[in-house]
C-alpha cells in the first residue's frame, strides 16, 4: 500500500512539474507580446503617417514660393527704373533685359554661350571630383598627411578663385588650359575638405565592424567609408561645383581670346566692353540661372535620397 502510494506521488510529481513548465512558458510569452505590442505603440507614437497629396497640389506648393519671391523682385526693379534710381542707360528694366536675351536667342547664339560655359564647368567639376575624393581620403585616412596639408586645403579653399588667373595665365596662355587650372584649384579643395568632414563624423564602431568581416584596403573604403561618409561628402561636392561655377566665371571674364569660343563669363565681358547694361544683366541673369537649375535637378534630389534613406529626412 505504501508503495503503491509512493508510485503515484512520483507519477504526479512529473506532471506538476510540466504543468509549472507551461504555466511559466505561457507567461513568458504572454510578456514578451506584451514587450513587442509596447515595442510597436511607441514606434507607432514617434512615425508620421503621411497622406498621398495630388502631385498638382505638391508641385504647387513648392513651386509657389519661389515664383513668389522671383515676382516680388521684379516688381521691385521695375519701380527703381520707373523713380530713375539710375539713369535708364545704368539701370534697364526687366523688359530690356527680356529684349536682349531675345536678340540673342533669335541670332541663334543663346544655347551656344550656355553650353560653351556647361560644358567647361561639368568636365572641370568631374575632373575636380576625382583629384578632390582621392586628396580628402588621404588627408582622412593619413594623419602626417593631414598634419602637413590639411591647414593649406583650407587656406585654399578660402583664396578666391579670381586671385589664380593671372597665374594661370602665365603658366599655360590664353587657352583653355588656363581655363581649367583655374577650376580646378577652386573645386578641390572644397571637395576634399567635404569628404574629411564626412570621414571625422563616423562612428568608430562602423569602422571596426567593417574590419570584422574583411572589408579594408580599397573594399573598406567602397563599402564602409564612403557610403557612411556620403552625407558630408555630398555637402563638399555641391559647395565644389559652386565654387567649380565661380571660379570658371572668373577665368572666362579675363581670359578672352577667338578661339576659345564664348562662353557667359565672355558674354559679360563683352557687354562690358560695349557698355550695354542690358548686355551685362542678361548675362548675369544666364550665370544664375544656371547655378541655381544645376543646384535644383542635380544636387537637390541627390541630397534629398540620401539623407531620407539615413532617417535624416522625414517628408511632411
Amino acid at each position: 500500500m505504501a508503495s503503491t502510494e509512493t508510485e503515484a506521488q512520483s507519477a504526479a510529481a512529473p506532471a506538476g512539474d510540466d504543468t509549472t513548465a507551461g504555466t511559466t512558458a505561457t507567461k513568458a510569452g504572454v510578456a514578451s507580446g506584451d514587450l513587442a505590442g509596447l515595442e510597436a505603440g511607441l514606434d507607432a507614437l514617434e512615425s508620421t503617417v503621411v497622406a498621398r497629396q495630388p502631385w498638382l497640389r505638391t508641385t504647387a506648393s513648392k513651386a509657389l514660393p519661389p515664383v513668389v519671391a522671383l515676382a516680388i523682385v521684379l516688381a521691385l526693379w521695375q519701380l527703381a527704373y520707373h523713380f530713375e534710381l539710375k539713369p535708364h542707360y545704368l539701370l534697364p528694366s526687366p523688359v530690356d533685359v527680356g529684349r536682349s536675351l531675345q536678340q540673342k536667342w533669335l541670332e541663334g547664339t543663346l544655347l551656344n554661350f550656355v553650353w560653351t560655359s556647361v560644358s567647361r564647368g561639368a568636365l572641370g567639376f568631374l575632373a575636380s571630383v576625382a583629384i578632390g575624393t582621392v586628396l580628402g581620403l588621404i588627408v582622412a585616412q593619413v594623419k602626417a598627411v593631414r598634419a602637413a596639408i590639411g591647414p593649406i586645403l583650407s587656406g585654399l579653399q578660402s583664396l578666391p578663385s579670381v586671385a589664380w588667373v593671372p597665374a594661370a595665365i602665365i603658366w599655360f596662355g590664353l587657352s583653355d588650359a588656363t581655363i581649367y587650372a583655374v577650376v580646378l584649384l577652386g573645386a578641390v579643395p572644397s571637395i576634399a575638405n567635404g569628404l574629411v568632414a564626412g570621414v571625422d563624423q563616423i562612428s568608430p564602431l562602423y569602422l571596426r565592424a567593417g574590419r570584422t568581416i574583411g572589408a579594408t584596403g580599397l573594399a573598406g573604403v567602397r563599402h564602409v567609408l564612403l557610403p557612411a561618409a556620403l552625407p558630408g561628402y555630398i555637402a563638399g561636392l555641391k559647395q565644389g561645383w559652386a565654387f567649380s561655377w565661380r571660379s570658371l566665371m572668373a577665368a572666362e571674364l579675363i581670359v578672352n581670346a577667338p578661339d576659345l569660343g564664348t562662353g557667359l563669363g565672355q558674354l559679360l565681358e563683352q557687354g562690358r566692353e560695349l557698355q550695354d547694361m542690358s548686355w551685362v544683366l542678361a548675362a548675369i541673369l544666364l550665370i544664375l540661372i544656371v547655378g541655381i537649375g544645376i543646384e535644383l535637378l542635380i544636387f537637390a534630389p541627390i541630397e534629398r535620397r540620401v539623407l531620407r534613406s539615413r532617417g535624416l529626412l522625414v517628408k511632411s
